[in-house]
């Protein structure tokens, strides 16, 4: 079932990967604006995050958030193909600009690794291989359930070098000696951790289970740590990459506070783009014992 389920995901890869980038944007939009109509899952999950976390937006405002942020996700998924299937100097080709790369280049130049922190924000397939293109890069993934997708994924996303590992202690012991070697290390810091590896701390007000790998990393290795983005730009036009300095904290002693700095870095870059954000992710599932679980009112974490 799993080699099945494998060919028909490769299928559609290999299909959609054959759009240019203008129809697949077009037909994610309205894939997206369809699912937001219908009012399923997804959209009560963005409606939800984006009424706890932007309380400060008018009723009015978050509908219209949730509708233009259910439009990106669905040209995310269809462009994220594109990535994939692409000839690697097609997709850097769609860079049209960049923002703060000398913040990287003198990150490196102090001599130590640097952390890029690249959240569910625009393209990060786009943004990972940007990166990969010009430095010495390792990036953390958690495998698919499917292995034949997983060998599938290490090649599309390591076809120009970057190396993938994997979220366990020998992947882990990897990223160190790459950062010690003066390398680059990507991490998606907005994901719900799983393992012990973590810690609550507030995000966009809401105490939340928060990796605290940043923080360790950085303790041990000395790295410094920025976030980036690839945004999207409006009318087909391409992306631009976007580096910005991380809230002060990261490396804290205290891993609570490495923990609210790292949260306070990612909503930091969503603030900047909130409609390229994915708010369809349930990212305030996990909160302390006994908190109401946002998504279930009626039931408690």
């Amino acid at each position: 079932m799993s080699k099945l389920k494998y060919f028909l995901i490769a299928g559609f890869l290999r299909i959609a990967g054959a759009l240019p980038l203008g129809a697949a944007q077009f037909i994610g939009k309205w894939l997206g604006l369809l699912a937001w109509k219908l009012g399923g899952r997804s959209r009560k999950t963005t409606d939800t995050n984006i009424r706890i976390c932007l309380p400060e937006l008018s009723a009015e405002q978050q509908h219209q958030l949730s509708r233009d942020s259910m439009a990106h996700t669905g040209m995310t998924a269809l462009e994220i193909p594109l990535m994939w299937e692409w000839p690697v100097e097609k997709c850097l080709a769609l860079i049209k600009d960049t923002e703060g790369l000398e913040l990287v280049d003198n990150a490196l130049a102090s001599g130590k690794g640097l952390i890029l922190l690249a959240p569910h924000l625009g393209n990060w397939e786009l943004a990972g291989l940007f990166f990969s293109s010009r430095y010495k890069m390792a990036a953390l993934y958690s495998p698919p359930n499917i292995k034949e997708f997983e060998d599938y994924m290490i090649r599309v996303r390591g076809r120009l070098g970057s190396e993938l590992v994997r979220g366990d202690r020998k992947g882990l012991m990897r990223l160190m000696g790459i950062l010690k070697e003066g390398g680059v290390a990507g991490i998606l810091p907005d994901q719900s951790p799983r393992g012990k590896t973590n810690a609550f701390a507030p995000f966009f007000g809401m105490e939340v289970r928060t990796m605290t790998l940043v923080n360790k990393l950085i303790q041990k290795t000395g790295a410094n740590v920025l976030v980036t983005y690839a945004e999207r730009l409006p009318g087909g036009d391409g992306f631009r990459i976007v580096v910005t300095e991380a809230e002060p904290g990261n490396g804290d002693a205290d891993v609570v506070a490495g923990a609210t700095a790292l949260n306070r870095s990612v909503e930091k870059v969503v603030r900047m783009a909130p409609e390229q954000y994915q708010w369809e992710y349930k990212r305030l599932r996990h909160r302390p014992p006994g908190e109401i679980n946002p998504y279930y009112p009626d039931r408690t974490c």
